[in-house]
């Protein structure tokens, strides 16, 4: 990664930003929810089609994981690494879809320096995922940690 790490004192809390369109496919739907969410309405287009939600829906899981890899990959902290601690308020608020294009926009919600450990603080991050149409599909509070400037 090319870009400088970015450190605790530099960040602002209502500073946001915006990732990179996440593309849904079917094919990809399909094999995630094999491996870690077998379910019909994730795997079987005939049983998804026939049921509640009218066809193939992605599991929850698998948008999780498509938004944690644009986190990685936006790298808003630069070369710093993502420490995540906690996750909260996880909600799935909308069915993701072949098809549907998503996007991620997060903002930092609050920055608390360590009082026992100076070299570093965490902070609040609020995550919200909405598809193509503006509608929220996915929204999750994240704790990470971060460093302070290393003294010198």
């Amino acid at each position: 990664m090319d870009t400088p790490a970015r450190y605790l004192e530099e960040l602002s809390v209502g500073e946001a930003w915006e990732g990179a369109p996440i593309p849904i496919t079917q094919d990809a739907v399909i094999a995630f929810a094999r491996d870690y969410d077998p379910q019909p309405m994730h795997t079987d287009p005939a049983a998804a089609a026939a049921g509640r939600f009218g066809g193939i829906i992605a599991s929850g899981w698998h948008v999780a994981a498509l938004v944690m890899r644009d986190y990685v990959e936006t790298s808003p902290f630069g070369a710093a690494p993502l420490l995540g601690l906690q996750i909260d308020e996880l909600r799935w608020e909308e069915a993701v879809r072949p098809g549907d294009v998503l996007r991620a926009r997060r903002e930092i919600l609050e920055i608390t320096p360590s009082r026992s450990k100076p070299d570093r603080g965490v902070v609040r991050i609020g995550v919200t995922v909405t598809n193509q149409h503006g509608r929220t599909v996915m929204r999750y509070t994240n704790l990470v940690q971060m460093f302070a400037r290393p003294a010198g």
